[in-house]
């Protein structure tokens, strides 16, 4: 989807910088040891057009483009590389964390099942010579129980503090960037302040991951690999950045089309690759069958925070979720009832019409739902545009159809149930109610550059 505030196909800003860039990469990855011309050479460097940046409103700078333009396949094997020469001070160890909502891409492209095509893809990766291949879903469970807690301690403090509801949530870089850069401080006070997925997983791996293999975070290269480009831009933020380190959380993020594209240039198919176990972040422990959370499109905040809200605040036990869908299928309601009253409206609001929507009754002070689960692409995060395309940028729907079917049958764990993540609330995080739990999960979100126009532009 386009955004108005550019008519042009590609960023201004990085247009006019399009040459600098390329400069500046060529140097660095000379002066690292890549060579210029070596397997990969042919792979594309990494732009984020209009048509795939949800986030674009002409407000990325020309630090923010270069640094992006290094987030592609030459940076995973300019690191390959580094780790074939003599000098090992200049070493890194390579992990590399798969979203749940990547896996039903790779199945539905390879016809195999979600659990072949993530033990295939962590055999492919290896065979690269990454060392560590994660999934990202308990750091999902993290993020869904910081914001299940955030939750009902908003809802507790509403008669007291003006800002308390609605609460969004902050799984979305997409909408995160678009709110901090567009929208005022009347929205971004009103995000989860609950880590995304995936920069929880940059404290896993850089902090209690690096922590029990007794290495340096600045030791580990750490790559995501996502469906959708918004996520290149999160990685870069300030506050995901350790300054005694010169480590960031996440070094470099890939969506899933261009680890296809790695494939592709191997000329290697995903069935051909042997089936290696995920990894866990704890020794010697292997992952077993892939496992999701609630939603079917996407990790189900909603759902989950739903239930936890009716539990917690009201004493009530939902077992099944009912949606009513408003104006669009991607514009959806759910409400709890007790005593003939309305005491919980929630809505998912995925595509930036249904948020802008949102955002404007919110202005006007009309908004009705205590929390919104948003996502800036329609459909979902199945919808990334970093996978799930046709040539000619439009969503491959037949592949998407099976990849909804694929996710949906996946057995869903909830996040209370993780051993693992009750045991590192303790050890690691120091209990639940810890200032380091605040450190490690939470950050803040605040709006900048703001731009007048903002709500007046035509999705």
């Amino acid at each position: 989807m386009k955004c108005e505030n550019c008519t042009k196909k590609e960023c201004s800003k990085k247009q006019k910088n399009d040459d600098s860039q390329s400069a500046s990469v060529d140097a660095l990855s000379s002066n690292d040891g890549f060579e210029e011309k070596n397997e990969f050479y042919a792979l594309a460097n990494a732009k984020i057009l209009l048509s795939d940046c949800l986030a674009c409103d002409n407000c990325m700078t020309s630090e923010e483009g270069a640094r992006v333009f290094q987030q592609n396949q030459k940076e995973l094997f300019r690191i390959l590389n580094l780790n074939k020469k003599c000098d090992t001070s200049k070493h890194k160890v390579l992990a590399v964390s798969i979203c749940p909502q990547s896996l039903p891409y790779f199945a539905a492209k390879f016809n195999l099942s979600v659990n072949d095509a993530a033990r295939r893809l962590c055999g492919f990766l290896k065979s690269l010579g990454v060392h560590y291949v994660f999934d990202t879903t308990i750091a999902a469970d993290f993020s869904i129980l910081e914001s299940q807690r955030e939750f009902v301690q908003r809802y507790q403090r509403r008669n007291q503090e003006e800002h308390a509801l609605p609460m969004f949530a902050s799984a979305c870089p997409g909408w995160i960037r678009y709110a901090e850069r567009v929208l005022t401080n009347l929205v971004t006070s009103h995000i989860c302040t609950a880590k995304s997925p995936q920069q929880i997983m940059g404290s896993l791996v850089k902090g209690y991951f690096a922590r029990q293999q007794n290495l340096s975070p600045d030791k580990i290269f750490h790559v995501i690999v996502a469906p959708c480009y918004d996520k290149k831009l999160e990685a870069l933020r300030e506050d995901f950045y350790t300054a005694l380190y010169n480590s960031q959380e996440v070094d470099c993020v890939l969506t899933s089309g261009e680890i296809v594209q790695i494939m592709e240039q191997k000329n290697v198919s995903m069935k051909d690759m042997a089936e290696v176990a995920v990894d866990s972040l704890f020794g010697e422990i292997k992952e077993g069958d892939v496992v999701r959370h609630d939603g079917k499109r996407s990790d189900g905040y909603l759902e989950h925070i739903f239930k936890h809200a009716a539990k917690e605040l009201f004493g009530m036990d939902v077992k099944e979720i009912t949606y009513k869908a408003l104006k669009n299928k991607d514009f959806q309601e759910v409400t709890l009832e007790k005593d003939g009253e309305t005491v919980l409206r929630f809505a998912a609001a995925y595509g930036f019409r249904n948020i802008q929507n949102l955002v404007l009754k919110l202005k006007k002070g009309k908004f009705l739902y205590h929390f919104v689960e948003v996502l800036a692409c329609p459909g979902g995060c199945l919808n990334g545009k970093g996978q799930a395309q046709t040539e000619d940028g439009k969503p491959d729907k037949a592949l998407l159809n099976q990849m909804e079917e694929m996710y949906a049958a996946i057995p869903v764990r909830l996040p209370e149930t993780n051993v693992h993540v009750q045991k590192m609330y303790q050890d690691w995080l120091e209990g639940m109610d810890s200032m380091k739990v605040q450190e490690t999960l939470h950050t803040k979100y605040s709006a900048v550059n703001q731009t007048a126009s903002g709500l007046d532009i035509k999705w």
